[in-house]
């Protein structure tokens, strides 16, 4: 299986990136490094994560309170966003419709 990464999800990683470089210079990069070892773990870890709004897994980030929804897809894990859990759960529906 292949891990392919949507380009408004890679907008997701890079806002979150710029957010938490602002925090603090050298946070932004250890949430991009965080964020994609837990992608990586797709790769062994991939459908135990539960299915919300019925359709997209969510796994949750080790480190920052992001989720990562994706779905199985023929030979693919594909990843359709990286959000921020803190945000209103009716927002976060809306984004992934």
């Amino acid at each position: 299986m292949n891990i392919k990464i949507l380009p408004i999800a890679n907008d997701d990683l890079l806002n979150g990136y710029y957010f938490y470089e602002k925090q603090k210079k050298g946070i932004g990069s250890y949430f991009l490094d965080s964020l994609f070892s837990d992608i990586d773990s797709l790769m062994l870890y991939q459908s135990i994560h539960p299915i919300i709004f019925n359709q997209y897994h969510r796994l949750l980030s080790k480190r920052f309170p992001f989720a990562i929804y994706y779905k199985i897809e023929y030979e693919y894990i594909v990843v359709y966003a990286v959000l921020d859990c803190r945000k209103e759960p009716a927002w976060i529906e809306g984004r992934l419709e």
